[in-house]
């Protein structure tokens, strides 16, 4: 498997294209370098504190113009899902506002006192009563998904607690895990990219800085993954872990002369 063959790279936002608030250094470069070959290249992030017209307003503000058509979060990928899988039913969803307006666009209803399903994203408004709540409904055997597994959200400073951290959290007080996590590295994320992109699996490149998602997805699905170091993962990690990618670059820049 080589870039040769990669028609569409799909690249995940925060570590990988920009660190919290920061552009990483030729990040736009790589782009201009994958529109000049004639390929494409889709943004999906696990990140489901923000929703896909969040995502396009930052990424203008970095110098990058695109269509919305051109991020997939986790939430997005949640709601199809949940179409699929439980039509119509009443949802709990803990996350933050943006999470929420994209149940609203799916057509999902949204009941935060008489649910049938319970829907767990990375909440960064996060209180004790939301944690009291879920968890109610939680112990109460409704069924339980969540948008991604990932435990930290890396930042300029350091990392934060992300959904990982808060299903740890349910876990400790109700004895559950969720039935289901659409995020990368599952299955539900990449079936929502396929729909979209019209693509085979072997004409993707799952591009990233997280072994655990990122790398891990194009494990599981049979696309090409491509680790950057310019977020999460250090060459200790990468040592130590049984999770290998096919290609490692410091950052996206590091792609442009094999482009």
């Amino acid at each position: 498997m080589t870039l040769s063959n990669v028609k569409c790279f799909l690249l995940d936002m925060d570590g990988t294209f920009y660190l919290g608030g920061r552009l990483i250094e030729g990040s736009l470069e790589f782009i201009d370098r994958v529109r000049a070959t004639g390929r494409d290249f889709m943004f999906l992030t696990n990140n489901s504190s923000h929703n896909a017209n969040f995502y396009v307003q930052k990424l203008k503000k970095m110098g990058l113009s695109i269509d919305r058509g051109r991020v997939l979060t986790s939430g997005e990928a949640t709601c199809e899902k949940l179409r699929q899988l439980y039509p119509g039913k009443r949802a709990f969803v803990l996350g933050n506002e943006f999470l929420v307006e994209e149940f609203h666009e799916a057509g999902i209803p949204v009941d935060m006192e008489r649910p049938e399903i319970v829907v767990i994203g990375f909440d960064t408004t996060l209180d004790y009563g939301k944690m009291q709540s879920v968890c109610d409904f939680v112990r109460a055997g409704l069924p339980y998904i969540a948008t991604h597994p990932d435990f930290n959200c890396p930042t300029e400073t350091g990392f934060m607690p992300d959904i990982g951290a808060i299903m740890a959290f349910i876990e400790a007080s109700t004895g559950r895990r969720p039935d289901l996590v659409v995020g990368k590295p599952n299955t539900g994320i990449v079936e929502a990219v396929l729909k979209r992109t019209g693509l085979a699996v072997n004409e993707l490149a799952m591009v990233g800085d997280r072994l655990y998602t990122d790398i891990e997805t194009g494990k599981r699905s049979g696309m090409l993954s491509i680790l950057v170091m310019s977020g999460e993962t250090t060459e200790e990690m990468l040592a130590e872990s049984a999770t290998k990618p096919d290609l490692k670059f410091g950052r996206l820049s590091d792609m442009i002369p094999l482009l």
